[in-house]
């Protein structure tokens, strides 16, 4: 019922929503001004709505737009109109190998969560990436409404992966940890990469944006997640699921407490009985030994043939699809345990 509430909230502002159809181009600009492209094939007998998908009988893409759009004067949802076009475009390059996404139906669907997220979430928003960590949710639960509060639900773990500045963006904090990771697990690799200029790791950056979902198949991805998840668990996490405002604070501040080490997963556990000076703080997350496993598992090519930075990508993308889920999180753990001893001694 409320996720049903905040979709009929966002289709009083742009009657697309939840209608079967989706946009793929802009429909207003930063001014928050009607666009009126004459390439745009305009219709007035639509709704009142802004814009709606079709296909021609070619099977491309086109847009249809009316006049009766008027200027938007409130700032927010203009910003939220502004990120529609762009969830529509990616959402056609989502999982595009799958049979399921040949249906518009599902397409729509997928489009209708990630805008309503959008709205909900002012602070963030949209960003590219989300659509891959979306799409799970939309195919394998049929309720959409149970789709879109798992997503929101996963969204409270990685939003800050997405929380952009002038200067950063969130997840660049995590490239940084990989890098401290790598220079003392694997210095040698790690002088290389500094070497070619990659010493900022942004080669991973959408390893740790998306968590793998590029570089695993499908279901592998999952069993991947599963898999972290499990070896990351927590029970204090939980209250940030259930009671985000008032007790987020509360279970981040609980990391250091004592409490019942075989309630955790494996790679808590590990952090909690290493006794380091930092057991006070959240361990690093699982997703970055993930990346270092990776990185580890090629850092013999890496060293032989990377003499660029356009080496590296390369090198890291040829394991697209490629990656066995156990042997990396398998690695990972290793990894974070030589890690551990290693930060300990120092």
């Amino acid at each position: 019922m409320q996720y049903a509430t905040i979709k009929e909230e966002c289709r009083q502002l742009f009657p697309l929503v939840g209608s079967g159809r989706f946009v793929t181009a802009p429909v207003v600009t930063e001014d928050g001004l009607p666009i009126q492209d004459p390439l745009v094939l305009k219709e007035t007998n639509t709704a009142k709505g802004l814009a709606v998908h079709n296909q021609d009988n070619n099977n491309h893409s086109r847009m249809v737009a009316t006049n009766s759009l008027k200027k938007v004067t409130d700032k927010i949802v203009v910003q939220w109109l502004l990120t529609l076009h762009q969830i529509g475009l990616d959402v056609v390059r989502t999982d595009r190998t799958l049979v399921f996404y040949e249906r518009q139906e599902n397409l729509s669907k997928l489009w209708d969560v990630l805008s309503v997220y959008a709205w909900i979430d002012k602070d963030v928003g949209y960003g590219q990436g989300m659509c891959d960590l979306c799409s799970p949710m939309i195919i394998l639960l049929d309720d959409e409404a149970d789709a879109f509060w798992c997503f929101e639900r996963l969204m409270r773990r990685l939003r800050g992966n997405f929380r952009c500045t002038e200067s950063s963006v969130g997840v660049t904090s995590q490239l940084s940890d990989l890098a401290s990771v790598t220079q003392v697990i694997d210095p040698k690799l790690h002088n290389h990469l500094e070497h070619l200029g990659g010493g900022d790791y942004l080669f991973a950056f959408r390893m740790l944006m998306v968590l793998f979902r590029r570089e695993f198949s499908f279901c592998d991805s999952l069993f991947l997640w599963e898999m972290m998840w499990a070896l990351e668990y927590d029970p204090d996490l939980f209250l940030m699921y259930e009671m985000p405002e008032s007790a987020t604070g509360q279970a981040v501040g609980s990391k250091g407490k004592s409490k019942s080490i075989r309630q955790c997963g494996k790679y808590e556990r590990e952090f909690l009985k290493s006794g380091s000076k930092n057991a006070s703080e959240a361990p690093l997350p699982m997703s970055v030994f993930l990346v270092a496993s990776v990185l580890k598992d090629k850092s013999a090519k890496l060293l032989q043939e990377a003499r660029g930075l356009d080496d590296v990508v390369k090198i890291l993308n040829d394991i697209t699809g490629n990656l066995d889920a156990k042997k990396a999180c398998s690695g990972a753990m290793k990894l974070h345990k030589k890690y551990l001893k290693k930060a300990k001694k120092h």
